[in-house]
């Protein structure tokens, strides 16, 4: 099929989210077509896909067994009200998705997107002290450079200051710990870092100035991805949970983007042996076909709010879509898909040659650290003098125009390539990116 012409004018409708929108449209770069690691572009071009979409496409595009469930369900049932009413392929879902976590993560909650899987996350965390007596625990811990989603809870407890800046004081009774970004000390880690695992104490600090009383959850990505993937030093997620139960703090995990096999493991719970209290995921349960989201969460979180009369509502939260058929139908063709190619286990395979293209990019021109883990990778540059995310941005369209879509944010090279990649795509994704360095001012 032919693709329509393009005018300024309907270029000009669309206000494009987490873009320069003056630059793109002077000249689009448009995506018609994708199929395995590659995009299509509109002017023919093949485009090597080293951020599985945004995150989200882990299983690569155009799968069958997920396009096909797809067009089962819309012709099947096109929707059904989640609201007193249900439909058998949510609860198929649901039971397929707990037992991939560890007990006692056994109960899920559907949303549609990773910012509405953090908003229900929170306020199951507040309600969740509430109903248990202890209502004075309303304050939540969020993390410098965390990145949380776009809704207002979510931009609260993130701590990306671009996020945040225009709109206004947010949500009150939140705080943040540091960030563990030590280039000092940790540049150019295969994996976790070796030091910093101090700076989960930050978390004691916290607690002592506004007493635990009054803390509810703790919210951080087991590996921070769109602030420039901020891998945990060793030790330190493990001494976060600890302090939590020291207190009675509730624990999330923002999964949104390790979740599905981007470490080499089902979620980074498993990964990094530590259990939260609450999980938040999104992009890769659909594998990005369908918009959807999920919230695990622990057994004794469900269980404190099943209580009093069973006709009444147990938690005054949810979304029109939530467990939409056609999400939960794109998520059970992609965790067929990911069964049958062993595809949550498959970056502990590549991981180490990943590893080593990543590194041999060590001298190349700009770069002041490297760090990996699983199948992601960061790239950080040197910022030019007074236009800083000037130099990263010029790398990610020059490596568009050379056939690899990579991402920036701030001065950072952020890669997450589909987890169907093999090596002679991570050795072309590589290789494209040092000759594009090398060409940098």
């Amino acid at each position: 099929m032919s693709q329509p012409a393009l005018t300024s004018n309907n270029l000009d409708a669309f206000w494009m989210p987490f873009t320069a929108n003056r630059q793109f449209k002077k000249n689009p770069r448009l995506f018609v077509g994708a199929e395995g690691m590659y995009y299509k572009t509109a002017d023919g071009r093949q485009v090597l896909d080293g951020t599985a979409g945004l995150w989200c496409c882990n299983a690569g595009h155009a799968r069958p067994r997920i396009t096909e469930a797809v067009q089962r369900q819309v012709a099947e049932l096109d929707y059904a009200p989640a609201f007193q009413m249900g439909h058998p392929h949510a609860f198929e879902l649901a039971a397929r998705l707990s037992a991939l976590m560890p007990s006692p993560l056994d109960h899920v909650f559907f949303t549609n997107s990773g910012s509405e899987s953090v908003e229900t996350a929170l306020k199951m965390a507040l309600a969740y002290h509430r109903v248990r007596g202890e209502g004075s625990r309303t304050r939540l811990i969020g993390r410098e450079r965390g990145y949380h989603g776009v809704n207002f809870g979510g931009i609260s407890v993130g701590g990306i200051v671009a996020n945040r800046k225009m709109f206004g004081t947010l949500l009150g009774g939140v705080d943040h710990i540091r960030h563990t970004h030590d280039i000092e000390r940790n540049a150019f880690s295969r994996g976790q870092p070796e030091n910093g695992a101090e700076y989960a104490e930050e978390l004691i600090r916290l607690v002592q100035l506004h007493d635990p009383s009054t803390i509810a959850a703790v919210i951080v990505e087991p590996v921070a991805g769109s602030t420039g993937v901020l891998i945990p030093p060793k030790g330190y997620l493990k001494r976060l949970r600890e302090i939590c139960d020291q207190h009675g703090i509730l624990l999330i995990f923002d999964e949104v983007i390790t979740g599905f096999g981007r470490l080499g493991s089902p979620f980074a719970v498993d990964h990094f042996g530590v259990v939260p209290d609450l999980v938040t995921t999104a992009k890769g349960i659909t594998n990005g076909v369908i918009p959807m989201g999920a919230v695990f969460c622990s057994s004794d979180v469900h269980q404190a709010f099943m209580t009093g009369p069973e006709h009444l509502i147990e938690f005054f939260h949810g979304y029109t879509y939530s467990g939409h058929p056609v999400a939960c139908a794109a998520a059970l063709g992609t965790l067929d898909t990911y069964e049958e190619e062993g595809l949550l286990t498959r970056a502990a395979e590549l991981e180490d040659y990943w590893a080593d293209a990543l590194h041999s990019l060590k001298g190349a021109r700009h770069v002041i650290d490297i760090r990996n883990i699983g199948l992601i990778g960061a790239i950080e540059l040197e910022p030019m003098a007074g236009e800083p995310t000037k130099r990263a941005f010029s790398a990610f369209l020059n490596a568009y125009e050379a056939g690899v879509l990579i991402r920036t944010t701030g001065d950072i090279i952020a890669l997450s390539p589909p987890l169907i990649i093999e090596k002679s795509e991570i050795d072309q994704l590589v290789d494209t990116i040092r000759t594009v360095l090398e060409a940098l001012d």
